[in-house]
């Protein structure tokens, strides 16, 4: 783990350590990223039951906040209309499935840009999968998959993310692909009566 100086310094135009910044803008498109398992791709009407059981299930989202997209939808086509729709056009969110090369119909879980500030070039990432695929490295591979995007093929800087404190499982997802955070214990709000623990990370 790094103190807040290391921190802070890989913030300012470092770009991660991955050389020139590309040139896209996050929401000129919807990419279509490939890695060594994995395909992040866009969601489809296909999806809907996969992504409508993960929605409901206590344990995936045990960590995370309340107020995500896919759970406030109880109509999952209209979900993907708004979500490639006005929250694409407004540059709210941008979601990706995630699916394995040798399935590719099967959805495994989600990865997500948000929070998007093009006047620093940053934006925060999270990433969610059906528990059936827990424990079984593609979490880290998500990562991968989007840090590369927006280090090489964006004009993204920054990359930020957050997890409860007692989230474990992805602090050690986010250490392992480069993140960094102060270990300092933000109180936030994650939509439920009380603030949240969290830390924020750095990439």
């Amino acid at each position: 783990m790094a103190d807040g100086g290391s921190a802070a310094q890989r913030q300012i135009g470092m770009n991660g350590g991955y050389g020139p910044m590309g040139t896209k803008k996050l929401f000129d498109e919807i990419p279509f990223l490939e890695g060594e398992r994995l395909i992040l791709k866009r969601i489809t009407e296909d999806d809907r039951e996969a992504l409508r059981e993960m929605a409901h299930s206590n344990s995936v989202y045990r960590y995370e906040p309340t107020y995500l997209l896919e759970q406030q939808y109880d109509d999952m086509d209209r979900f993907l209309r708004d979500l490639y729709g006005k929250f694409f056009e407004e540059k709210q969110n941008l979601f990706l499935g995630v699916f394995l090369k040798d399935d590719p119909a099967e959805l495994c879980g989600l990865a997500e840009f948000y929070d998007y500030r093009d006047h620093i070039h940053a934006v925060s990432i999270g990433a969610r999968l059906r528990e059936k695929y827990w424990k079984s490295g593609i979490g880290s591979e998500v990562a991968k998959l989007m840090a590369d995007y927006l280090f090489k093929e964006t004009d993204i800087e920054i990359i930020t993310a957050s997890t409860m404190v007692d989230n474990k499982a992805s602090a050690h997802v986010l250490e392992k692909n480069g993140f960094m955070t102060t270990n300092s214990i933000l109180r936030e709000d994650w939509g439920r009566a009380e603030s949240t623990d969290a830390y924020r990370w750095f990439l």
